[in-house]
């Protein structure tokens, strides 16, 4: 019974450790509680009296839940396997007496001060294999806050980029470029230059599909509002004379189905057309297209 306890424990940090693959590492990036609780905070915020300050909450709030949740199962796990081996198994520093030690207390402070690398040496594991046990502990500890600080690194670039296309697209709106404006070399680089950010944007919400679930800013900077006038533009470069403004203007188009595809299969699920997706992402957004 005893190994079974401890076997369960080392189960329960396999699954928070194979979490944090799949969120952080792994090419998909399809990890399972981060999503579930992004998603599920996400539509919480929602339903809120305050939705715009609650959704801009929704994002960071859910990292800190998911990292906490990680470090909780990761301590608790290994608690489960010093517990059974308790007090028989570990070594007590003066002072200390074994046979007051040996309760869930004392396995899940052993766990936290080793998985936190404080070593403190109270108590200690005796047996040799427990001698091995620890230490792997305090890497994984030592992992999940290098993750964590990964995670940051690479969530908030990817609104950055996202924040500066939806500018892009309300700073060219604001000029409202005519048709004759657009159908030249310029407009040609300009609509190539939205389709190249475009498809950075489609990667993004691949790789780091958590980004999806933060607060973009005022209207100016959030792509839900503005992503409908990368189209119009984009209708408007098909019917262009030059051949590299009609080129560029199909790239667009594409980069923009292949955006709707990821928004409606990961997060949306309207299985409606292309505009039909962007007005349930302007709304699941809390916004209005312009």
């Amino acid at each position: 019974m005893e190994w079974l306890v401890s076997l369960f424990g080392a189960g329960l940090a396999m699954v928070a450790l194979r979490d944090v693959f799949h969120t952080l590492w792994h090419p998909t990036r399809h990890g399972g509680l981060s999503r579930y609780v992004m998603s599920a905070l996400w539509k919480l915020s929602q339903r809120l009296p305050l939705r715009r300050r609650a959704t801009g909450l929704a994002g960071p709030l859910a990292m800190v839940t998911v990292v906490a949740l990680w470090a909780g199962t990761v301590v608790i796990g290994w608690a489960l396997i010093y517990w059974p081996h308790l007090p028989e198994s570990f070594s007590f520093a003066a002072g200390l007496k074994p046979a007051e030690h040996g309760g869930p207390l004392d396995s899940l402070y052993i766990s936290l001060v080793t998985v936190a690398t404080l070593g403190l040496g109270d108590i200690a594991p005796a047996e040799p294999w427990l001698r091995i046990i620890a230490p792997l502990e305090a890497l994984v500890g030592f992992a999940l806050l290098t993750a964590t600080v990964s995670w940051v690194l690479e969530i908030y670039p990817a609104l950055t980029r996202r924040r500066a296309l939806a500018l892009r697209l309300s700073q060219l709106q604001r000029n409202d470029p005519s048709p004759l404006q657009l159908d030249s070399p310029l407009g040609a680089g300009i609509l190539d230059g939205l389709a190249g950010q475009m498809a950075g944007i489609c990667v993004d919400l691949l790789q780091y599909g958590e980004s999806y679930y933060f607060h973009e800013g005022e209207d100016q900077t959030s792509l839900a509002a503005r992503v409908q006038y990368a189209a119009e533009l984009a209708d408007l470069g098909r019917n262009a004379r030059h051949t590299e403004v009609r080129l560029a203007a199909s790239l667009l188009t594409t980069a923009l189905e292949d955006l709707a595809a990821i928004l409606d299969q990961r997060f949306l699920h309207s299985g409606g057309s292309v505009r039909d997706i962007y007005r349930a992402y302007a709304a699941d957004h809390g916004r209005s297209q312009l």
